[in-house]
């Protein structure tokens, strides 16, 4: 795991963590006010649960934003040493999808719990 961190690039893998932690706190949070919750604070609750499918999206967006670069960054390395390898092509491919990995699964997540937060707060 820890391979699949430092591979898919420190500075974005971070970043995507930091956005999974913040969303699961969130999370939590917002999940205690949901099972808690009255009738007078619904709306509240309701608009700040978009915060946890926001944060998600966010996660999304800047793992596809690494994948880029790093593609961006590989596509230079190879112009400027010509011919390679197709399989040395296919394994920067494979390193560069990590990051988008981990934001897609930062969203499916986030996007899960606030599928159950918001239809438990519809009850």
């Amino acid at each position: 795991m820890l391979q699949l961190f430092s591979e898919g690039g420190i500075l974005f893998m971070s970043i995507l963590t930091l956005c999974l932690l913040l969303m699961l706190v969130l999370s939590v949070y917002y999940g205690i006010k949901v099972f808690k919750a009255d009738a007078t604070s619904d709306s509240l609750i309701r608009h700040r649960l978009y915060y946890v499918k926001s944060i998600g999206l966010l996660s999304l967006v800047l793992g596809i934003l690494g994948q880029l670069i790093g593609l961006y960054t590989a596509f230079g390395v190879i112009q400027k040493a010509g011919q390679i390898s197709q399989a040395l092509l296919a394994g920067g491919l494979k390193i560069s999808m990590i990051t988008t990995l981990y934001g897609m699964l930062i969203f499916i997540l986030s996007y899960l719990i606030w599928l159950v937060l918001d239809s438990k707060l519809k009850e």
